[in-house]
Parts: C-alpha cells; structure tokens; sequence
C-alpha cells in the first residue's frame, strides 16, 4: 500500500509585534505512514528551511478552540475581519508566532481526515501486522 501524501502551500505570517508581521512561505503536510503527525515547513530568510511536527489532533482542535501546551499551542482568532489560525511554537531556539488563513488550513485539514479518518490511525502503522507475526513464530 502506497502512502498518501497531503500537502497545501501557503503563506503564512510571522507575528513580530501587534503592529508589525512578515509574510512566511509554508508547506502543510501530512503523510499517511506517519498518520498521528502533521508536518509544517516554513521558508524563512535562511537556507535551511524549518521544519516542525506535531499532533493532527492539536490543529484540528485549534481550528476550534485554544489547545496545546509546551512546544506548540495553537487557537483561533480573526485578522482583518478573516479567520485565522494562530500557532505558538517554542524551541530552545526561540519562539515564533505563526498566523494562517483558516480557510486553506481547514480544507487541507479535511483532506487528511479524508486520506486517514480519526480513530483508523493505528491501522495505518502495520502494527497489528507485525504483532501477529511476532505471536505466530
């Protein structure tokens, strides 16, 4: 079985302060062999993009309502009378404030729940296969 690939370009933008953000090259992707993650690469002034991954739960929540802690929290708000998503994401790096359009995150968010729906996540892992060949030796 082939893995399915769900992936969305789009800009996001880096918070600096109330008044000021910069516009952020990212690419959402989910990858059905890894079905519990979600995986954001942003193209900032570097030459090394960043990667994060975290739960598909935390942004499916947080399209809804504030959730997460630690690392990565992620909530809904409006910018310029639009829907947005909002993603705090902390590394000993540093932290970044992310904003997106909820709109194109919530339609790659539903393509992945088509690829893999909620709860049929483990099946995807093969577990289940290599369990049963462990008890059947």
């Amino acid at each position: 079985m082939h893995p399915t690939v769900v992936e969305r370009e789009l800009e996001m933008r880096l918070i600096l302060s109330p008044e000021h953000a910069v516009p952020v090259p990212a690419l959402l992707g989910y990858h059905s062999d890894d079905p519990y993650a979600v995986h954001v690469i942003f193209h900032i002034n570097s030459f090394q993009p960043v990667h994060w991954t975290f739960a598909r739960d935390l942004l499916v929540e947080g399209v809804f309502r504030p959730c997460g802690d630690g690392d990565v929290r992620v909530w809904p708000s409006k910018a310029a009378g639009r829907g947005v998503v909002l993603m705090a994401l902390s590394s000993p790096d540093g932290d970044a404030l992310l904003e997106a359009p909820t709109a194109q995150v919530s339609a790659w968010l539903e393509r992945s729940l088509r690829a893999v729906p909620p709860g049929t996540e483990g099946g995807r892992l093969g577990i289940d296969d290599g369990l049963a060949e462990l008890l059947a030796r």
